[in-house]
């Protein structure tokens, strides 16, 4: 968007407009705070009233806050002529660069403001803002022709086309600029007959300012006598955040008005004297200035120097004050408000912490509830002990956070989740298996079986029952639930009972024994044909592993004895393993010659 200093050439003749003047029917002005704002008229793009508002150290106004909004509103109010038809548009300076998209979750929707800051949590939309990221959009202060009186409605934002130099956008009448401060000075309070006008530093003119802000000149003029006399006074900064004029007493007092005239120029009490003299003083409780003329109470906090939610202590003495924030806030940088404390940062919840203004609380996640009120901790909810039930048609088996369905033999679960349909029939489903046993920590077994009568009598007077059983193996971890325990229960032979828990509900197969009326339930095996089938699997398995063996132990022993030829065609032999050496006998005289004549005497 074009904000720069090379469109002032081209808005230079705009300057001379009437409606650019000082005059009361071409802006208004309204300070509050440490703020002004000034309303202008001018049929201008977004553009060009930015360029006009940055000239005089200004940007295109901000609505923070409902006070702020309250501000322009007089400001508008001012600037609308009695009777006029409340129409037309103003801009200010909330804009959406092209390429940056709407984003509906946002007060602001995605617009951010001219003189920067961060995003504001007061928003005062007419409808909502048009969802486009290819061009500039700006929003403007929509006065509503159906409203007599801007006192008792706000003026709503519309959001819209920037405009183009020279073609501004239709039903944009003006515009609202606003400009910050360092601190205010209070308005000049006359004791005479006279005048007061004010020239603030951005080149408005008012004379019923209710702040006047830092660096503006009051001009003054005291009529006496039919005399015209002015005097010139600058608001000052005179120590930090106080703010005066530099003069002391009422201004234009005259002794032949005294106190008759707005009361002396006194604030508060008005104390006459002799000869037409008169001083200003304060009521109980408050102390007069150095200005002699305002009065402030001896109470620091009297000024309601702490904004929002922080609260003013008096210190000792009562010539200072601290701002103290409630539990879940702290002071921010100026120590006169107070900002949220974010408690999520130190996660104190188990799962899921959500931050509220001064406050906090913790969420569990789906299928999880708080183990406690309002405690951190979470605990799963156990889906399959609903009252309601009928989560399931068939089984339901509770997981952490969740639930799972499961069905009945000869019954598969249905792609819905939940329901069974008919599935293809198991082999061996007409077997009944051994009761079932714990095959380990993750396995558990099921058997409710499901039976029917004989019409034969056994030896014993006992009905034979022709039984068949299904058996499932679920994790440890998981809980099993019938849907419907009761129509499981009840069935057609009385000789049979079933035992349910919330962990392994079981049934037993049974034949009755007609013993004072008891029922004893024993476990039947008339299965022979499963029986063998598993016997085959396990002599099968157990005949591949002993092949197994001997195949490794037979590679071994070829392996030893390979190694074992290969070492003894490798080593080396000697010339002399053919012979052997004779034992050594002691030599006590040299070797006689067996050819000497004289034996033993040769040297």
């Amino acid at each position: 968007m074009a904000t720069s200093a090379s469109l002032l050439p081209l808005l230079l003749p705009l300057l001379s407009q009437p409606w650019l003047g000082a005059g009361a029917d071409t802006q208004a002005v309204v300070c509050a705070g440490t703020a002004c704002y000034s309303a202008h008229w001018g049929k201008l793009s977004a553009a060009e009233a930015q360029l006009l508002c940055s000239k005089d150290g200004g940007n295109l106004a901000t609505v923070r806050t409902e006070e702020e909004a309250r501000h322009i509103q007089r400001a508008l109010a001012q600037l609308l002529q009695p009777g006029a038809p409340w129409t037309g548009k103003f801009w200010i300076g909330l804009q959406r660069e092209k390429g940056k998209c709407l984003d509906p979750r946002l007060p602001l929707k995605g617009f951010s403001w001219v003189g920067g800051g961060e995003d504001t949590l007061y928003s005062n939309w007419y409808k909502e803002a048009r969802n486009t990221c290819i061009s500039n959009r700006c929003v403007s202060l929509m006065l509503d022709p159906s409203v007599s009186s801007l006192s008792s409605h706000l003026p709503k934002w519309s959001e819209g086309p920037c405009g183009n130099l020279g073609s501004p956008v239709s039903n944009i009448e003006g515009f609202v600029c606003k400009f910050s401060f360092k601190g205010m000075c209070r308005p000049l309070a006359l004791g005479g007959p006279g005048q007061v006008n004010y020239t603030t530093p951005f080149q408005a003119t008012s004379s019923s300012l209710e702040a006047v802000p830092f660096a503006s000149v009051a001009n003054v003029a005291c009529r006496e006598g039919g005399e015209s006399r002015q005097h010139f006074f600058l608001c000052k900064e005179k120590a930090t955040d106080v703010f005066d004029w530099g003069i002391s007493g009422p201004l234009c007092a005259s002794a032949e008005y005294g106190c008759s005239f707005n009361n002396g120029g006194c604030q508060q009490e008005c104390l006459e004297g002799e000869g037409g003299s008169f001083r200003c003083g304060c009521r109980p409780g408050f102390r007069l200035l150095d200005d002699l003329v305002t009065c402030i109470s001896r109470d620091p906090c009297s000024s309601s120097p702490c904004r929002g939610v922080a609260t003013c202590v008096p210190e000792s003495l009562w010539k200072n004050y601290t701002c103290q924030c409630p539990e879940g806030y702290q002071l921010n940088t100026t120590q006169q408000d107070c900002v949220d404390v974010d408690e999520c940062q130190a996660s104190p919840c188990e799962q899921e912490c959500v931050n509220t203004p001064g406050s906090f609380h913790c969420q569990c996640w789906v299928g999880y509830e708080p183990s406690s009120p309002g405690g951190p901790a979470c605990q799963d909810v156990d889906e399959c002990m609903s009252p309601e039930g009928g989560l399931c048609e068939g089984y339901c088996l509770n997981t952490q956070g969740s639930f799972r369905c499961t069905c009945l033999p000869g019954r598969e679960l249905a792609p819905d989740g939940v329901s069974c349909i008919t599935g293809p029939t198991p082999l061996g489903s007409s077997a009944e298996t051994p009761q079932g046993q714990n095959t380990g920590d993750r396995e558990r077994s099921l058997g409710p079986s499901t039976t029917t009568s004989s019409p034969t009598g056994g030896p014993e007077g006992t009905s034979k029952v022709a039984s068949t059983s299904w058996r499932l193996f679920l994790e440890s971890n998981a809980s099993i639930t019938l849907t419907s325990p009761q129509s499981l229960a009840t069935t057609g032979s009385p000789g049979i009972w079933m035992e349910y828990s919330s962990h392994h509900p079981t049934a037993t197969t049974a034949h009755e024994e007609s013993t004072d009326g008891d029922f004893i339930a024993q476990q039947k095996n008339d299965s022979p044909d499963w029986q063998k089938l598993l016997l085959f699997y396990i002599l099968g398995t157990v005949a591949a592993i002993l092949l197994l063996l001997a195949l490794a132990l037979g590679l071994l022993v070829y392996r030893k004895r390979r190694a074992k030829r290969e070492e003894k065609e490798k080593k080396p032999q000697s010339a002399a393993d053919s012979y052997s050496w004779v034992p050594e006998r002691a030599e006590s005289r040299a070797m006689e010659n067996q050819y000497s004549p004289t034996p033993g005497t040769d040297c």
